[in-house]
């Protein structure tokens, strides 16, 4: 499996490309801002695009759906939507097979809530779900109570060799893994939502004291 990290621009937006070496078949996770990047990469080396996703249905994760669409003559995919070649509706535990490998949808709400993180061998694209070392953005104690069970439901209990490769830039390096996020990410050490939403609320101040960017 090879999995390519593309800085596509806006505020340090990561988009990707994961590719099967051998039947040479592929998906794009969220071309935003730079989809030619993309489909460029893929075409030198002779990959085909099957399937393009996007984590969330926010501008900066979306603003390059049309352009890569064009190029590809795919419709880019979020929750809740129905892949029009297969059928497949992206939701919860919906499998799409691409060469010998298959992306599970994991729906993840709280950040918002059609928000998806996207399983692929041992790799785990987040968007803007889980960051390393950070966690999404949430607005209401209803939408944090959903990012902390969506992380600790379904994220947290993947393998802990798992790959994280997040939706923005946003953390202590471009890419970490469950094991090191499960040890060391500030909020994932909260013994309970309470702690969880304490540290959110004062996620400023915390980041001052330890020195965080």
């Amino acid at each position: 499996m090879i999995v390519e990290q593309f800085r596509t621009g806006g505020d340090r937006n990561f988009g990707y490309l994961v590719a099967d070496e051998v039947s040479k078949d592929a998906i794009v996770i969220d071309a935003s801002y730079n989809p030619s990047m993309i489909v460029q990469f893929a075409a030198e080396r002779d990959f085909v695009i099957r399937y393009i996703f996007s984590t969330h249905g926010h501008n900066d994760h979306t603003n390059g759906n049309e352009a890569i669409g064009l190029m590809t003559a795919l419709s880019p995919l979020l929750y809740g939507d129905t892949c029009p070649l297969t059928g497949i509706t992206v939701e919860d535990g919906a499998l799409f097979s691409f060469g010998s490998l298959v992306a599970r949808i994991l729906h993840t709400p709280g950040h918002t809530r059609d928000s998806l993180c996207i399983h692929v061998g041992d790799a785990l694209f987040t968007g803007d779900t889980l960051f390393t070392g950070k966690v999404g953005g949430t607005s209401t104690e209803e939408e944090a109570l959903d990012e902390y069970n969506s992380l600790h439901s379904k994220l947290m209990r993947l393998p802990s060799e798992t790959k994280v490769y997040p939706g923005h830039d946003y953390g202590v390096s471009p890419i970490s893994s469950i094991s090191a996020e499960r040890a060391l990410n500030p909020f994932l050490i909260q013994q309970d939502f309470k702690a969880f939403l304490a540290l959110k609320q004062n996620w400023a101040a915390y980041k001052k004291t330890h020195g965080i960017a």
